[in-house]
């Protein structure tokens, strides 16, 4: 998606209450939503969800962009928060539903929640630049982008990553320990 599509003036526009900019902003923001949500979840029938929500939110909050240059950093931040916010299980069944060839008492919930794990407890096990740097990839970021950002190198930035994804890995693996041994 070339930068253009989300030129500063044109936010402003739509900030400013053009109706024709902001459809035109979310409607170029849409496929790249659709994309992220794809990637981080598979061709789920919850994208479709996840990016209108997206786009509510983005809607809604447009106004409070101060940087019309950052649309879509804002929009993918709109996005995170929608994917934390499915993982947490806010997108689940909302109804649970009985199985007449179950016995009276369980139905037919997808998961146990009891193996749940809350991802954001493993990213306090972080340093704060590995959080950021976690955090810039999950928007969408290169990892040559990043560098500059914190004017490292590259290869910094992919040691970090992989640190990160370890430090992460063996939190949440106590976490699960924890869980299952006081969930006895």
């Amino acid at each position: 998606m070339p930068e253009s599509a989300f030129d500063p003036d044109r936010v402003r526009d739509a900030q400013n209450g053009d109706e024709q900019a902001r459809n035109g902003l979310l409607r170029r923001l849409e496929p790249i939503l659709r994309g992220y949500f794809i990637k981080r979840i598979g061709a789920e029938t919850d994208v479709d969800d996840l990016v209108q929500n997206t786009l509510v939110r983005i809607h809604e909050s447009l106004d409070d962009l101060e940087k019309p240059g950052s649309l879509k950093s804002f929009a993918m931040k709109a996005a995170l928060f929608e994917l934390q916010d499915y993982y947490r299980g806010r997108y689940d069944m909302k109804e649970h539903l009985r199985d007449p060839d179950l016995p009276l008492g369980q139905s037919t919930d997808p998961e146990d929640r009891s193996a749940q794990v809350d991802v954001e407890k493993a990213l306090d096990a972080l340093t704060p630049k590995a959080q950021r740097i976690m955090e810039l990839r999950e928007y969408g970021y290169l990892y040559r982008e990043i560098a500059q950002m914190l004017d490292t190198t590259e290869a910094a930035v992919k040691m970090q990553v992989k640190r990160a994804f370890e430090t992460m890995k063996d939190a949440l693996t106590a976490l699960l320990l924890l869980a299952w041994f006081f969930g006895l």
